[in-house]
């Protein structure tokens, strides 16, 4: 590791703790200036890619995902920490899957498996966009099959 203030390539590893985020924090000290410094070290997890409906392919973003799931919770008592659980467990799936593509149908379908749980109506919300819901009868459907998993 190359020292911040010298740029000497040799330093000692003082200390390591993980982190809350998931990273490891390394206390160092220079071989050469003998200053303290601190390294982060994460893992660098494998590309996702999204397949749209359109057959375009994309990169997988945590913050559109988050901000979809959050425009259906617009105005419900949902706080942000339960949509960031539901953003973790899709992402957790989703890394814990074999498959680096995954289409944008396959991720609604998790959303809206943990969402039905949370809040009905965001669940309603959510499904209306994800399954384009185009008339009236498509919600009579949805609301019917939301009342039978009760």
């Amino acid at each position: 590791m190359k020292c911040p203030f010298c740029a000497h390539a040799g330093s000692q590893v003082l200390d390591s703790r993980d982190t809350s985020d998931g990273r490891i924090r390394r206390r160092r000290v220079c071989d050469s200036c003998e200053r303290r410094f601190t390294t982060y070290e994460e893992v660098e997890l494998e590309e996702l890619y999204v397949i749209k409906r359109a057959g375009g392919r994309e990169p997988f973003e945590r913050h559109k995902l988050s901000a979809g799931i959050l425009r259906a919770c617009v105005k419900r008592p949902l706080e942000r920490s339960a949509v960031e659980k539901i953003v973790d467990g899709v992402e957790q799936r989703l890394r814990k899957s074999p498959k680096r593509e995954i289409a944008t149908a396959k991720i609604g379908q998790m959303v809206m498996e943990r969402l039905r749980k949370v809040d009905q109506v965001a669940y309603i919300r959510f499904a209306s966009v994800y399954e384009s819901f185009t008339d009236v009868a498509s919600f009579e459907k949805a609301l019917r099959t939301l009342k039978k998993r009760e």
